[in-house]
């Protein structure tokens, strides 16, 4: 598959893909409601050309990923994917290159300088889930459902499974993708895959209040320690105490780390440099 051209890239993700600016705070929102936000082959490319385009924006502080309609998203579209059963090789090249081109959001996200909070509202199954997953935080309504109920079409959500699995214990996952059943959103906060439940509507304006106190602290910081998290997470406990060490060493040799230890000592706000 072939990129499309800047230009129409452009215009497909001013349809299907919103972004404001709220301060220091990027505002993402999907916009295919008719569609229960499924993540076309277009929104996802406008996702990652976001993503891409916030990664370089010192200017941005903090991410909120929402969603408008009745859904935060279906996962992938089914619609689309199945009408490729028609290639001559049945959709197995077209599949494979929305899985990774998927994956490859996912792990963006994660990558990502600045953290990324999820404002969940409606359903979020399958990549929706995923998505949710992916994100570093996540509010979410107190009327928000959650599911992997690939195995009820013949899917198993494989890939959601990795980000799942890495947010919430292995029991907890395992139950989730065996018997693809909707959870509520308490029961998604007793797991860990989401951290606040509020009133339906209130969503925006926690996640916003959560985004605003995180982005007064140093980009510099927070992009050290996002990296940092993810990576030991991976590690063996010695390895991750060895790497923790020299990030911590690094990041004492920072202007932030300095100043913001003086200005704790001198029992003074900080003046962060991003730096």
């Amino acid at each position: 598959m072939n990129a499309p051209p800047a230009a129409a890239r452009a215009v497909s993700a001013e349809k299907i893909l919103l972004r404001d600016t709220i301060g220091p705070i990027a505002l993402l929102t999907l916009n295919r409601p008719a569609a229960r936000n499924s993540l076309s082959e277009a929104l996802l490319i406008a996702l990652a050309d976001a993503f891409a385009a916030i990664a370089a924006d010192k200017a941005v502080r903090v991410v909120l990923l929402a969603a408008n309609g009745p859904a935060f998203c279906a996962g992938h579209d089914l619609k689309e994917l199945s009408a490729r059963r028609s290639d001559a090789d049945g959709g197995r090249a077209y599949f494979a290159n929305i899985m990774t081109t998927c994956s490859a959001l996912m792990q963006r996200m994660v990558a990502l300088p600045q953290p990324v909070i999820a404002v969940v509202h409606g359903t979020a199954t399958a990549a929706g889930c995923q998505l949710v997953a992916s994100c570093d935080l996540a509010i979410a309504s107190s009327t928000a459902k959650f599911a992997t109920p690939g195995v009820d079409i013949g899917l198993f959500c494989s890939t959601p499974m990795v980000a799942l699995s890495r947010n919430v214990a292995r029991k907890h996952a395992m139950e989730m993708l065996l018997t693809g059943e909707m959870i509520a959103a308490e029961d998604a906060l007793r797991i860990g895959l989401v951290n606040r439940v509020v009133a339906p509507g209130a969503e925006r304006e926690e996640a916003l209040a959560l985004a605003r106190k995180i982005a007064a602290k140093s980009s510099h910081t927070l992009k050290i320690g996002k990296q940092a998290f993810y990576r030991q997470l991976e590690l063996p406990l010695a390895e991750a105490y060895r790497y923790t060490s020299q990030v911590m060493t690094e990041n004492m040799m920072a202007r932030d780390a300095e100043e913001g230890i003086c200005a704790f000592i001198e029992k003074r706000p900080p003046k962060w440099e991003d730096r």
